[in-house]
């Protein structure tokens, strides 16, 4: 991989261990748990959604389309409420296989890219345009902002199970 491509690259690879490295232990109920109330995504809907935006990222560079296949096997990315679709039941070896097959993407195409690619214009949303070198951070960015998300569902869900004696403890906020 060239220098400058290596190190955005990098960047993306460095954020998808730290997911792994927070979500590993995760139980299915765990995974599935929405918050409070049942009112926030899901683990498993933010994993899924991830995966999604950088298989879109990853066809975006390549200047082509995502096959139909790859796109009902992690698509939508929207439902049509406007959300991200509601997942449930669906295991976090399933949900890592499928992220890791879209991470390997982003690496083989990253290992295609030149320094100088990374100004190339490519489309993006609503007929704007991005640089490559600005969708490889994007991808970065937005793991980050999501395992944020994942973190305080964590916080919530431990909270939520914290048992002594079959009687729960309240916590202080």
């Amino acid at each position: 991989m060239e220098p400058i491509v290596g190190m955005f690259y990098s960047t993306v690879e460095g954020n998808c261990r730290r997911l792994l490295s927070m979500i590993a232990d995760m139980s299915q109920e765990e995974l599935d748990y929405k918050g409070p109330n049942q009112t926030y995504n899901s683990t498993a809907q933010l994993i899924r959604h991830l995966t999604y935006v950088d298989l879109n990222w990853v066809f975006r560079i390549k200047n082509e389309s995502i096959p139909a296949l790859l796109e009902k096997k992690y698509g939508p990315l929207l439902d049509e409420n406007n959300e991200i679709p509601s997942i449930v039941g669906i295991s976090l070896k399933q949900l890592l296989s499928d992220y890791d097959e879209v991470f390997h993407m982003f690496k083989s195409v990253c290992m295609q890219l030149t320094d100088k690619h990374l100004n190339t214009i490519i489309p993006y949303e609503n007929d704007a345009s991005a640089t490559i070198r600005w969708g490889i951070w994007h991808i970065a960015d937005h793991n980050r902002y999501h395992q944020a998300h994942i973190n305080q569902l964590r916080k919530w869900y431990k909270e939520k199970r914290k048992i002594t004696n079959g009687k729960s403890i309240p916590t202080l906020t």
